[in-house]
This record gives structure tokens, sequence and C-alpha cells, in this order.
């Protein structure tokens, strides 16, 4: 007699045992697999934007020749479309009488270990361009600004007369300005 081509397949046959534990198996996988499962689909939340950086912890570009800077005003907003606000101050050297001329500078947090937790990143106005910053506020996205200046130096420092709106807006890197001129006699 001739062996059959076919090895002999009597252990094949199924009993309850073996589906007992095909059964048991199955429901370990899919529970292990909706353990492991992701989370619900959707948008997932955004970190939480940084709090504004504190103007009293920057380094300003003054020369006050030994006399301390005062920062007299400050706002904060969203000024680049990161989500995380900036602060915008405008600070002068202290001065004994008068009204020194002010700068606006655009601060944002420090990157390097051992630098202030402020750093400015821009400067809207020089101190040496002699202005006085009078209404200021930031809103929508942008820097607002009323400039007082002086025509030429015969203009008595008491008496500013010129009057300028001006608005800066974040675009392309750089900060644009646009301003509405209003000089004044004096």
């Amino acid at each position: 007699m001739q062996p059959p081509a076919v090895p002999d397949l009597a252990h094949t046959h199924a009993r309850p045992v073996h589906w007992l534990a095909t059964a048991t198996a199955m429901a370990g996988v899919v529970a292990l697999a909706g353990l492991l499962q992701p989370g619900p689909a959707g948008a997932t939340a955004a970190p939480a934007p940084r709090p504004a950086p504190d103007a009293a912890t920057a380094r300003f570009p003054l020369e006050c020749r030994g006399a301390p800077s005062t920062i007299a005003q400050r706002a904060t907003g969203d000024l680049d479309g990161d989500g995380n606000p900036e602060t915008v101050a405008v600070v002068h050297c202290e001065a004994g009488s008068g009204t020194p001329p002010s700068g606006i500078y655009v601060l944002t947090h420090g990157t390097a270990a051992g630098t202030p937790a402020a750093r400015v990143v821009a400067t809207l106005v020089e101190p040496s361009e002699l202005k006085n910053v009078t209404a200021f506020a930031v809103r929508d996205g942008a820097v607002h600004a009323t400039l007082l200046g002086y025509s030429s130096p015969d203009v008595p420092s008491c008496c500013p007369d010129e009057h300028e709106q001006v608005t800066w807006r974040w675009k392309g890197g750089v900060f644009l300005r646009t301003a509405k001129n209003e000089a004044r006699a004096v």
C-alpha cells in the first residue's frame, strides 16, 4: 500500500477546548487594541501662550549719562501673529525738569541663558528723533501712538509744534510705519 500524499490530518478536528482557547485569545487581542487606540480625532489643544515680556527686565538702548531710565508707558499684544504677546514700551531718561525725548521699543522673551527675561527686538522711535509720546496703545495687532516734535531748534521745548499720529504694523518681517501728519502753529 502506498502512503497517502497528504499527511494525516486527524489532529485538526476542532474540539470545544480549541474553540474556547481561540475565543479567549481573540478577546485578549481586542481588549489590548482598545487600550492602545489613539484619542478621539479633532484639533489638538494648542500650547497656552506665554505671558507678555516684563518691560522692567529689559535693557533699553538709551544713553542717559548715568541717570536712570523710566518706562513711561507700556502695552501688550500679539504683533507678529504667533499667538504670543509682545510688550511695547515707551522709555526715556529721567530728567530733573522738562520732558526728555522718548524711545518706543518692542520686546519679546530672551532666548539665551544669562539674558534678561525681555529683550528689545525693534526700535520704533529713537530718542535721537526728539519726539515725545502722548497717546499710546497696542490694538488690532498694531502699535498706535501720537508723537509730538519740533519743526526747528528755534521752537521752545515747552511747545511742540508738530503733531503726528503714527501706526506700526508687522508685515514681511519688519514694522511698517504709516503716519497722519497734523502740523500745528505755535
